[in-house]
């Protein structure tokens, strides 16, 4: 009982190993063909503007994010063709084992038709039925030649399966063989793309150490205007938030709390269905790419600059729309001072916020539904990029939008 039991648990650990490579490799694949359209994103919304006027800080910071795709598709692709590689051997391993199993069959096979061969003469089987003893012994006799044609027909199945077998695996063997060739002549390109642009990064960031100063101090002169722009946002909310509940507490005369929505039995199911949607929510653009992340964060190559960015940013093509990434109310259209303007979107307890808007399309209170267009995000005539800030809050509480949006 405990052997078999052994030889359950090694049979489905095998199984499950066999059936976890594909997966295995059509996940790596997937995110692979995800950072080759990252970086042709980048390629399309970042570099095609060369011809622009830009800063040495701008050109290193778009320089860095080529990098980082540049090696994150290098990682994957040697996980690729490492998994290729135990693929293969498994596959080699497998055939040279059939070979042996054929080899025993046919032998046995040919042993069995020789033997066949010689007592074939239908005269010989009747005699040898009836030189027996008795009835019972005929009968057993009989059995017996039932049985060994039977063998030697499920014999005869064996060798063609096993040979139909051995003729896939060896066609998934060339297939495996030539995909790893495509892999490995891919990361060749990629170093060489990597190495080019390591180069240019290394003169650029020399270029920018001669004068790191100056321009940590253009860094810090942006963030305190970023913070400037965060508190104007912070505080529509706070007043709206404030004047909801004042309008709230009028028809039901409740206490609420002023960094709280007080919901309606409608507004709290929409914001359960937000909260239910975390990590599945569309992008706010159709195409584009994340430049900023959320959070604090260091300079790559001015170590004294820190920066804290309030939601992503997320270049995207000229003349591109933003785009509600979930069904709500529009609760405020909002002029930003040093800036252009943000449309807020109540869904229940959580606010989208979509900044650097020009040519709104929607207006306050207005309904609207996921993906629907709310306005043209503003492309900087000087350095030519679209550029979407986009924040997400849960009442006065700022949250990381990658945690929402579905593969950000």
């Amino acid at each position: 009982m405990f052997r078999l039991f052994c030889f359950l648990v090694f049979s489905f650990i095998t199984v499950n190993s066999v059936l976890a490579q594909p997966n295995k490799q059509r996940e790596l694949e997937d995110k692979r063909q995800s950072i080759l359209s990252e970086i042709k994103q980048i390629n399309s919304l970042l570099f095609k503007t060369q011809g622009r006027k830009k800063s040495i800080l701008t050109d290193v910071e778009d320089l860095n994010y080529r990098i980082s795709a540049r090696e994150n598709l290098i990682k994957i692709t040697n996980q690729q063709a490492n998994l290729l590689t135990r693929e293969m051997n498994d596959n080699r391993k497998k055939i040279d084992e059939l070979k042996a199993e054929l080899k025993t069959l046919k032998e046995d096979y040919a042993a069995m038709i020789n033997k066949s061969y010689k007592s074939k003469s239908q005269q010989s089987r009747v005699m040898f039925l009836l030189s027996a003893e008795n009835f019972l012994q005929a009968y057993k006799r009989l059995q017996y030649m039932k049985q060994y044609a039977k063998h030697r027909k499920e014999q005869g199945e064996s060798i063609k399966s096993k040979t139909n077998l051995l003729e896939v695996l060896n066609k998934d063997l060339a297939v495996q063989k030539s995909k790893k060739q495509e892999l490995i002549e891919e990361n060749r390109i990629a170093k060489i793309k990597l190495t080019d642009e390591k180069k240019d990064q290394q003169e650029l960031v020399a270029s920018l150490k001669k004068e790191e100063g100056k321009f940590s101090a253009q860094i810090r002169d942006k963030q305190k205007e970023a913070d400037a722009i965060d508190r104007q946002i912070d505080a529509l909310i706070k007043e709206a938030i404030a004047k909801s509940n004042a309008t709230t507490n009028e028809t039901k005369a409740v206490k609420t709390s002023s960094e709280a929505f007080a919901l309606t039995t409608e507004a709290k199911a929409l914001a359960a269905s937000f909260t239910n949607n975390k990590g599945k929510l569309p992008w706010p653009v159709e195409k584009g790419v994340v430049i900023k992340h959320y959070g604090k964060q260091q300079h790559p190559q001015l170590s004294n600059v820190t920066t804290f960015n309030s939601g992503v940013e997320i270049a995207t093509e000229a003349n591109a729309r933003a785009r509600a990434v979930f069904n709500g109310e529009v609760l405020e259209i909002q002029q930003l001072k040093g800036a252009n303007k943000a449309v807020y979107i109540q869904h229940g307890s959580y606010i989208t916020v979509y900044n650097n808007l020009v040519n709104i399309t929607v207006k306050k209170g207005d309904k609207v539904s996921t993906k629907q267009e709310i306005g043209t995000i503003y492309s900087n005539p000087t350095t030519g990029k679209t550029i979407l800030k986009f924040l997400l809050y849960q009442n006065t509480n700022r949250m990381n939008p990658a945690d929402w949006i579905f593969s950000m």
